[in-house]
C-alpha cells in the first residue's frame, strides 16, 4: 500500500540518501538480515569518504543544513552514513527506524549480489511476490510510505533526510513518482552515498 498516494502536495521536503559503500558491497554479498546487518558490516573507508563528500556538497548547495531532520535505517552501514552526515551538517541527533531497513532477500541472504537481478525480474512481473521468501515490493512500499505519511501528519515546513538502502529507496521513489512499485528498477538508480530529493510526480 502506498500511504502517500492520496496526497496532492507535501508539507515538508524529503531527501533520500543511500548509504555509502559498505563491507557487504565490497564482498559482493547480499546482507539484509537484521541479525547481521544491525551490528555488523558497516562502511568501508571509501564509503565514509563518499558520504562526507556528498554531505558537504549538499551543505554547500544549500539543500541540507543544521535544521535537517535525519531519519535512518538501524543497519550499521546506514547509521554510520547518518552520523557522518549529521556531523557535516551540524544537525540534531539522528532518529532510527526499522521502516527504512534493507529489504529482506530471504534465501538469497549471504549469497552473491548477482542474485538481485533474479528478484528484480520477479518484481517487474508481480510486486506482491515473495519468491524464495523475499520481502515483497508492496511490503517495502507500505512500511516506507507509512513513515512519510506520519511526518506529513505531524510536521510542516521541515526538511527530512531518509538514510536507507538501494531497494528500499528505489521502491520509495515509485511512491513519490506515482507509478507501480513493480517499476522500481526503471527509475534512475541511486548510487552509494547519493543524495536525491523526492518530489511528488517525479
Amino acid at each position: 500500500m502506498n500511504h502517500i498516494s492520496r496526497l496532492t502536495g507535501l508539507k515538508n521536503r524529503y531527501f533520500a540518501l543511500r548509504h555509502g559503500k559498505s563491507e557487504a558491497n565490497l564482498l559482493g554479498i547480499i546482507l539484509s538480515n537484521p541479525a547481521e546487518g544491525v551490528p555488523k558490516y558497516g562502511l568501508t573507508d571509501e564509503g565514509k569518504a563518499q558520504v562526507r563528500a556528498s554531505a558537504e556538497r549538499a551543505l554547500a548547495d544549500g539543500l541540507l543544513g543544521a535544521e535537517t531532520i535525519i531519519i535512518s535505517s538501524d543497519f550499521k552501514r546506514a547509521i554510520e552514513t547518518a552520523r557522518i552526515t549529521q556531523e557535516v551538517l551540524g544537525a540534531a541527533p539522528i532518529q532510527l527506524t526499522d521502516r527504512l531497513r534493507e529489504r529482506s532477500f530471504g534465501f538469497h541472504e549471504g549469497k552473491s549480489n548477482e542474485r538481485y537481478q533474479l528478484v528484480w525480474n520477479d518484481d517487474a512481473k508481480d510486486p506482491t511476490h515473495t519468491v524464495e521468501s523475499v520481502e515483497s515490493v508492496e511490503s517495502v512500499l507500505e512500511r516506507a510510505t507509512s513513515l512519510i505519511l506520519e511526518q506529513e501528519e505531524q510536521f510542516e515546513g521541515k526538511t527530512f533526510l531518509l538514510v536507507s538502502h538501494g531497494d528500499t529507496l528505489q521502491i520509495l521513489q515509485t511512491a513519490f513518482a506515482g507509478v507501480s512499485g513493480a517499476k522500481h528498477r526503471s527509475l534512475p538508480h541511486l548510487e552509494t552515498a547519493e543524495i536525491r530529493e523526492l518530489k511528488l510526480g517525479s
